[in-house]
């Protein structure tokens, strides 16, 4: 199941902690970009979780950029239940509620390491192709900027009438 993020949940606190601790590693401290638990609570931020019962399996969420431009951020699977699709339901939830909303591209930074590659792929399946550094970013060789124009909501009473 796939609800909007509770913050005062202390198992979403734990889950995101364990995702910056995943990062550590990966990249040096100013190459990292995850956003931590009190960025996420944002006004201009969008956040869901999956669950298995109780257990948080999976994390994504939706930070605006412009009116039209969003970007994804924390996109996290729960490690023992990587590889079940979990990480494809919350892409698409995501990019589901963004089209709906009029949101016309989504875009991502990721890792350039190893360790993202299956992120990567998930990504170029879903659509995203490689971009140039989008917002605040600049060049940098521990990141991949990715990008997804959306097309029209398909619900729009425009497009229907067309």
């Amino acid at each position: 199941m796939i609800a909007v993020a509770d913050f005062a949940d202390p198992d979403l606190a734990r889950f995101l902690q364990e995702h910056l601790d995943d990062l550590t590693p990966t990249a040096p401290a100013e190459s990292r970009h995850a956003f931590d638990l009190s960025a996420l609570q944002q006004p201009h931020v969008r956040m869901w979780v999956a669950r298995d019962g109780e257990q948080i399996i999976g994390t994504v969420a939706l930070a605006g950029i412009d009116a039209d431009h969003e970007e994804l951020k924390s996109m996290r699977t729960a490690p023992a239940r990587r590889g079940q699709g979990i990480a494809s339901r919350l892409l698409a939830h995501a990019l589901d509620d963004a089209r709906r909303r009029g949101v016309a591209q989504v875009s991502l930074e990721t890792g350039s390491m190893e360790f993202f590659a299956a992120a990567r792929a998930l990504y170029a399946r879903a659509g995203f192709i490689e971009c140039a550094p989008f917002g605040d970013y600049t060049d940098d060789p521990h990141s991949v900027f990715m990008t997804k124009s959306l097309g029209p909501n398909p619900d729009d009473p425009a497009r229907l009438s067309a």
